[in-house]
């Protein structure tokens, strides 16, 4: 008997299920990286505007993160593959950098 096996059928419907957070989580990411990477401090004296950046940068490192922790559960890996996690972690890792410049 030649067929497809029934958890072969439910593949799709995984991808989906298993896909929604862990976009979600990037979209997040992507906004607070943004965010940090374009707020432009008026001088040495705008501690408002640090915070602002170091409040983002740390918003899109827990979001890139969550969604890496995400991706690392067994059953999430199996059936999602490197290309949906790598731009969370470029997100974060950028906004690492940003972080780490000093805002």
């Amino acid at each position: 008997m030649t067929g497809s096996s029934p958890v072969d059928d439910d593949r799709g419907w995984l991808v989906t299920v298993f896909a929604v957070p862990v976009i979600l989580l990037t979209l997040v990411s992507a906004y607070f990286c943004w965010t940090a990477l374009t707020i432009r401090p008026s001088g040495a004296w705008d501690d408002d505007a640090y915070a602002g950046i170091g409040l983002a940068c740390v918003m899109s490192v827990g979001a890139a993160g969550a969604a890496a922790v995400v991706w690392v559960l067994p059953l999430v890996r199996r059936v999602l593959g490197w290309g949906w996690v790598v731009p969370a972690l470029v997100l974060g890792a950028v906004a690492g950098v940003r972080w780490a410049a000093g805002g």
